[in-house]
């Protein structure tokens, strides 16, 4: 330990933004001299509605030895296994967004380089059926691999539905059984030490000054550190990103909890459905430059699956971010670094990223700007990459029926994504190199699903002996099937492992553990030294 050592690291605001980085400070900080406080009011509460996620999360909780089972259980969670979108391309289309891969390479190949001179050779069905986790998805059909899984059952990948608030409260129980201390209270002021501007420390409405080195600002769209007091500054995104309001609502469900998420493509937005064990989470993204808040909420309202069960809530938003995420001795988490909309189940990751970030390359309280930089170049790097991929599905539409489809069709993009637009379209070429989401599935599952069909293929690929390739696929998509088959449902796997779904049916008995696929998981996990 040097004797620059932070002791005093103080988040501001709860919330999962706010427990996740306790929860994973109290697990990789716990060095004997470093202390964790968390402030939060009840009174402010969170956004927190149903989530949705993607697959990193998995590497979290493993990293704070969380069991599975638990974890779904007490959240009232379900598994994701992708997303499908409706109405995106033009209307009445859908195509799934899955987790995983398409397929296998083939020969060094690419096999969506395979896929498209196939498809020029023949008719072919769409590209989420050489997925594992999108025909699973889409049979209803779910199971976790087994370690030792031999079969293309190892080729599905999955994340979790879960409700906001309940993870919070998880891990607050996590964070706090290994010594972060929560604080009740509203901060009514911030004190700056004159000579350098950081944060000395935060006064609660009682008049306690809680003081520290390093303060992680998750307090939400406000700032309150990272914006009203160290006036960073935010860029707006909303030129092409123009959402800025929604509404959410819960609602009963009769039927069994679908594995993926759907955003359904509205007049001026779009809705999520978010299936969790005991209801349906929904809301509706929009543009109140073509919608009212009364008619958003009546075009949710008059598109859920049941009965809503609460008030619909309203929000606002501006998409956009910090433009820095780490300022002096504050860092943004959470709705305080940015917002880009919940279109691919992003907010968490980004929350995680920037913990993993911060921790890789936590400071000591000379504070230099050296690791400040690194990170908040990293951050912005994969702030811009989620902006261009969900940009990507607004620009990618053949819609003109709504003003807000049009201009969506017709604006500007950055030059970012036009270069990626550009390289799929010729040769059907993504380049993910160095970037830590968005793999080429999910640009190919995006851009071939909105119309983005590529004018060939890569030459590399006329190497390979067109009946044997077609031979392979055939055999790919077959053993997809296969599996699909033989899996769970998605209901059965959530009742076996403890889950209280609201079609609230017994677990089927003759379901029980395969070598392919696993109910247990609670396997050790190994530490790594690249932490989250």
């Amino acid at each position: 330990m040097n004797e620059h050592t932070i002791s005093n690291v103080v988040i501001v605001g709860g919330g999962t933004a706010g427990w996740m980085a306790a929860a994973a400070m109290s697990r990789f900080l716990n060095n004997g001299v470093t202390r964790v406080t968390l402030i939060e009011s009840e009174e402010i509460g969170t956004v927190g509605v149903g989530e949705a996620t993607i697959p990193p999360l998995l590497t979290f909780n493993r990293m704070l030895g969380i069991n599975e089972h638990d974890f779904v259980r007490e959240t009232g969670g379900t598994y994701k296994l992708g997303i499908e979108f409706a109405g995106w391309g033009d209307v009445g289309e859908r195509y799934f967004h899955p987790f995983g891969s398409h397929g296998h390479d083939l020969g060094g190949v690419h096999f969506h380089q395979l896929y498209l001179r196939e498809r020029k050779r023949r008719v072919m069905q769409d590209i989420s059926a050489w997925s594992m986790s999108a025909v699973a998805a889409q049979a209803g059909k779910f199971a976790t691999p087994g370690p030792n899984a031999q079969s293309a059952v190892k080729d599905l990948l999955y994340a979790y539905h879960f409700d906001a608030a309940l993870y919070a409260r998880f891990l607050r129980r996590f964070a706090e059984g290994n010594g972060v201390q929560r604080l009740e209270g509203k901060i009514v002021d911030v004190a700056l030490r004159p000579e350098d501007g950081h944060v000395a420390a935060v006064t609660l409405e009682d008049g306690r000054s809680v003081g520290g080195e390093l303060f992680i600002d998750c307090s939400g769209f406000r700032g309150l550190l990272i914006e009203e007091a160290l006036h960073t500054g935010y860029e707006d995104w909303r030129h092409w990103l123009p959402c800025d309001r929604a509404v959410a609502v819960p609602s009963r469900y009769s039927g069994d909890p679908d594995p993926f998420t759907r955003a359904t493509a509205r007049s001026a937005g779009w809705q999520w459905r978010i299936p969790l064990q005991q209801r349906m989470g929904n809301g509706l993204v929009y543009c109140s430059e073509f919608l009212t808040a009364e008619a958003a909420e009546r075009e949710l309202l008059a598109n859920l699956e049941g009965d809503p069960l609460a008030e619909p809530r309203h929000l606002s938003f501006t998409t956009g971010r910090r433009k820095l995420g780490w300022n002096r001795n504050v860092v943004a988490l959470g709705l305080s670094s940015g917002f880009v909309e919940p279109l691919e189940s992003t907010s968490i990751h980004l929350v995680q990223s920037g913990i993993a970030k911060l921790i890789a390359l936590f400071p000591d309280r000379r504070f230099d700007p050296v690791e400040r930089d690194e990170y908040n170049s990293q951050m912005d790097e994969l702030y811009a990459d989620v902006r261009d991929f969900v940009i990507l599905h607004y620009k990618a539409t053949r819609r003109s029926d709504t003003p807000f489809w049009d201009r969506c069709r017709t604006m500007d993009i950055p030059d970012s994504l036009q270069r990626k637009i550009d390289l799929f379209r010729a040769k059907g070429r993504v380049f993910r190199e160095g970037r830590d989401l968005f793999a080429t599935t999910s640009w190919v599952a995006v851009c071939l699903g909105q119309h983005i069909v590529p004018d060939e293929y890569e030459p590399a690929v006329d190497a390979l002996d067109e009946d044997k390739v077609a031979t392979a696929l055939e055999q790919m998509r077959r053993d997809y099937l296969q599996v699909a088959d033989q899996l769970p449902t998605h209901a059965d796997f959530l009742r076996h492992t403890g889950a209280t779904l609201a079609n609230a049916a017994p677990p089927v008995a003759a379901v029980k553990d395969e070598p392919n696929f696993a109910f247990a998981s609670e396997t050790p996990f190994n530490f790594s030294a690249n932490p989250l």
